[in-house]
């Protein structure tokens, strides 16, 4: 292959934070069209890719985790027990959601000093509600933007809302 020949992209290491680690390490082995692989179990035609494969995720699982895993035989069986364990129950899901729609409500520019680091944390915090399964409107997030700049921004809030259609306005646009 001729993509074999230019340097490898670092393979994603897992840190305990599945949903980030598995999104990683998806587009990795889709980029090496070892991605089948994970999503069925070997058949006799991708053993060797299964082989490949499952090098590629055992160099990215610590040493600690990689103890709990090597009765596996498979890739497959490798991901599915790491989803299992690490991904987390509907309940666990439950419970990180509701910790970031109360961190996102609580949100102000108060606990930030500038606008660009306000921005920011919202963002990464309806980010990881959308990851969730939360329903976020681009409308609620700029909303929630504009309504808690501290007052010394309130004439860009007032301008911004004046001059755009806020229930069209996009993230980016803001």
């Amino acid at each position: 292959m001729a993509t074999d020949k230019f340097a490898q992209p670092a393979i994603p290491i897992f840190d305990g934070h599945y949903d980030h680690w598995s999104m990683l390490m998806e587009n990795f082995l889709r980029s090496k069209e070892y991605w089948q692989v994970v999503q069925k179990t070997a058949h006799e035609a991708l053993k060797l890719k299964d082989l490949k494969t499952k090098n590629f995720l055992l160099q990215s699982i610590d040493r600690s985790i990689l103890e709990t895993i090597l009765c596996k035989d498979t890739l497959k069986q490798i991901w599915d027990s790491m989803k299992k364990k690490y991904q987390g129950n509907a309940r666990a899901k439950r419970v990180l959601l509701q910790n970031l729609r109360s961190e996102f409500e609580t949100l102000c520019m108060k606990s930030v000093k500038a606008v660009v680091e306000y921005f920011s944390r919202t963002m990464a915090i309806a980010n990881r509600m959308q990851i969730h399964g939360e329903k976020l409107e681009d409308v609620t997030i700029v909303e929630k933007i504009l309504r808690l700049l501290d007052p010394k921004y309130d004439f860009v809030a007032c301008s911004i809302e004046e001059s755009k259609d806020i229930d069209t306005l996009s993230i980016n646009e803001l």
